[in-house]
């Protein structure tokens, strides 16, 4: 009996720590497609600001980040699936979306460009009978289907793809977000290419999504309200941006 005893009492505790562990990591599901918020750098490691801010907030909340990387396409579905805890990957917070996750407060706030070629005279208020790209389930797709009447919308799987099309001629113009259109305009990819007109402000906030009902929401707001005060946001921010994008 004595001998049982002490098995189970080993059991159990091990039982306990396994627990333990496995409460203390988070699994983040991210795109890695996605300079300069996520992409797999030269060493194959998934890198960028929402890389960044997901360590500071489990650094923030002591628990371990661990990556995900999957598809833009089905990356709701691989929450909703438990292939991982939380969406890190310049996500808008839409109607829409709520209706399948919850949302954090948000981490940043954006804005959307039209890029085109230098010099080009295509701008927003002319892109009705053009041929223009965005990236598929993002709020740049969903503003050229619901806002600009008569482009000639084309869809792609990730943003890479659409600047690759810009690139070769095969569009006229690229609808994306601003701080990732800079990023590509500035890489040796992008030359010969800028933004046209303004910036696009639609009121497009960015956060992270978590599974229903899933009490890590309120871990995460009291972490992204920590990081904000204890200057760590700020130092992410300025390794990316001269700007606060937040």
């Amino acid at each position: 009996m004595k001998i049982k005893s002490i098995l189970f009492a080993a059991v159990a505790a091990m039982t306990i720590s396994s627990a333990a562990s496995a409460a203390e990591k988070v699994r983040i599901g991210t795109e890695g497609a996605y300079p300069p918020f996520n992409q797999i750098d030269a060493s194959g490691r998934v890198a960028g600001f929402d890389v960044d801010i997901a360590k500071a907030l489990c650094q923030q909340m002591k628990v371990e980040c661990v990556f995900v990387i999957n598809d833009w396409d089905t990356i709701i579905t691989g929450l909703q699936q438990n292939k991982y805890d939380a969406i890190v990957a310049s996500m808008s917070i839409t109607a829409e979306r709520k209706k399948a996750v919850d949302f954090t407060d948000r981490y940043y706030s954006n804005t959307l460009s039209v890029v085109t070629k230098a010099g080009s005279s295509t701008n927003i208020g002319n892109l009705s009978g053009k041929n223009v790209g965005a990236q598929r389930a993002t709020i740049s797709a969903q503003y050229l289907e619901d806002s600009v009447p008569g482009a000639k919308v084309k869809l792609y799987d990730t943003q890479e793809n659409a600047w690759l099309d810009l690139a070769a001629g095969r569009v006229d113009a690229i609808v994306a977000d601003t701080l990732p259109s800079a990023d590509w305009i500035g890489s040796d990819a992008g030359k010969g290419f800028a933004i046209s007109g303004d910036a696009i402000d639609i009121g497009d906030k960015i956060g992270i999504a978590i599974r229903k009902g899933d009490g890590l929401k309120g871990k995460l707001n009291k972490a992204i309200a920590a990081i904000r005060k204890n200057g760590r946001y700020k130092a992410i921010n300025d390794k990316y941006f001269t700007v606060d994008i937040y």
